[in-house]
């Protein structure tokens, strides 16, 4: 797990040293840290779109950083760069994101939060 960060498990998944992968066209993913706060808090689970629509800047996505590719994180999609794309976090206090790591890949789309509190994830912070 990153510092103070999100870091985000496919749930059901094991503890092991491969990449992490979403299967299917939705995933399910638990996500653990502070990064998101507080459009998504530790212990939410999530669930993950791997097609379908283009990711835009706003949407909150999983991912995996280019120098972290073993970790999947959840961000805030900010900018497409340098073939991937700027990923920020909601909660200020924590810099976790492509401001430590750079560009990220996306691996899919959060559409919606299923536990604890059920409902759509959307909303765009304030500094986009």
């Amino acid at each position: 797990m990153l510092p103070g960060g999100r870091e985000v498990k496919p749930v059901g998944a094991a503890n092991g040293s491969t990449p992490p992968v979403l299967r299917g066209p939705l995933a399910a993913v638990l996500v653990t840290g502070p990064s998101m706060a507080p459009t998504l808090r530790h212990g939410d689970a999530v669930l993950v779109r791997t097609g379908g629509r283009a990711v835009r800047p706003g949407d909150v996505v999983v991912a995996v950083f280019r120098s972290r590719p073993d970790l999947l994180v959840v961000k805030r999609a900010v900018r497409r760069q340098d073939g991937g794309w700027w990923l920020r976090g909601d909660n200020d206090l924590v810099t976790d994101d492509s401001r430590a790591y750079g560009v990220a890949d996306v691996r899919g789309r959060v559409v919606a939060r299923y536990w604890p509190r059920p409902g759509l994830v959307n909303g765009r912070p304030r500094w986009i």
